[in-house]
């Protein structure tokens, strides 16, 4: 089952209300995702909690609906 680059990007939206979000599906098939996630959220915390943050926003679909996110955060410069 895919998910849609439009969800993946209103889950994170719904976590972090301020963030800039780019979703792009890498492959065309649903399972494969790059997403470009910018938040003051982000600002002073450790690249590895800034990805839990975001996969925590997902609520347990990596893995599952979605297969594959290459990931890129960054707090606003």
């Amino acid at each position: 089952m895919a998910m849609a680059a439009n969800e993946i990007e209103a889950l994170i939206k719904a976590a972090l209300p301020d963030a800039r979000i780019t979703v792009e599906d890498l492959a065309g098939d649903g399972d494969h995702y790059a997403a470009n996630v910018v938040s003051e959220t982000f600002r002073g915390i450790s690249r590895v909690k800034q990805h839990q943050i975001v996969y925590a926003a997902l609520r347990g679909r990596m893995g599952g609906e979605l297969h594959a996110l290459a990931l890129q955060t960054s707090a606003p410069e």
